[in-house]
């Protein structure tokens, strides 16, 4: 649904999302089913968020920033333009996104300005900073605090300054044993070359 401002103050207006009076939208933005926006949020113009999305407090999006279905952003996280998010993107509390890869307060430098893709299911912990320009694979985890620099391959568990991968995790989050195998589902998983993952499905 696209939506306008001035109809953006409450949920009574439009029930089926939710956007607290606090929070303002601007005209030219598309909010899909089920979608929440708590507290003190700022959707710019031409952004787009997918269904069953939760954006909590203090929360700015855009301008032109696209947003998968049920992603869950936390407080205080800014998803700049050319910033994508695919479907099922957890970004923890105070996460942050640049989009100027030089950046200098006197000096305009347009050619700084990087693209940052996030494919599904991709969590985001608190604190963490991702450095413009970079790809996260599908299902990676980036531990809290930590600074991502380059890509990230899928299911790929990250930590540290600058991140680097400590180890593979599952679809569900879970850290992979020695056998690749996911503690929480029993899931099986196979390396198939260095650095890359990918599901077992051998029975």
């Amino acid at each position: 649904m696209t939506l306008k401002k001035q109809q953006c103050r409450t949920d009574v207006e439009l029930p089926e999302i939710f956007v607290h009076e606090t929070s303002v939208i601007d005209p030219l933005v598309k909010i899909g089913f089920g979608t929440k926006i708590w507290l003190f949020s700022h959707v710019l113009t031409g952004s787009s968020i997918g269904n069953h999305c939760i954006l909590g407090q203090n929360v700015m999006v855009g301008p032109d920033v696209t947003i998968g279905n049920r992603c869950k952003i936390q407080n205080n996280v800014s998803v700049y333009e050319g910033v994508t998010l695919e479907d099922d993107v957890f970004c923890g509390p105070s996460c942050v996104f640049t989009n100027d890869f030089n950046p200098r307060a006197d000096i305009d430098y347009k050619e700084g300005f990087r693209e940052t893709y996030v494919e599904a299911g991709t969590s985001i912990g608190a604190n963490v900073t991702i450095v413009c320009g970079v790809r996260l694979g599908h299902h990676c985890f980036i531990g809290a605090g930590s600074v991502v620099t380059c890509d990230v391959p899928p299911f790929a568990m990250m930590y540290g300054v600058p991140a680097r991968q400590v180890g593979w995790v599952s679809h569900s989050g879970r850290k992979l044993d020695e056998n690749l195998v996911c503690p929480h589902t029993g899931r099986k998983y196979k390396e198939i070359s260095s650095g890359k993952l990918v599901e077992d499905n051998e029975t």
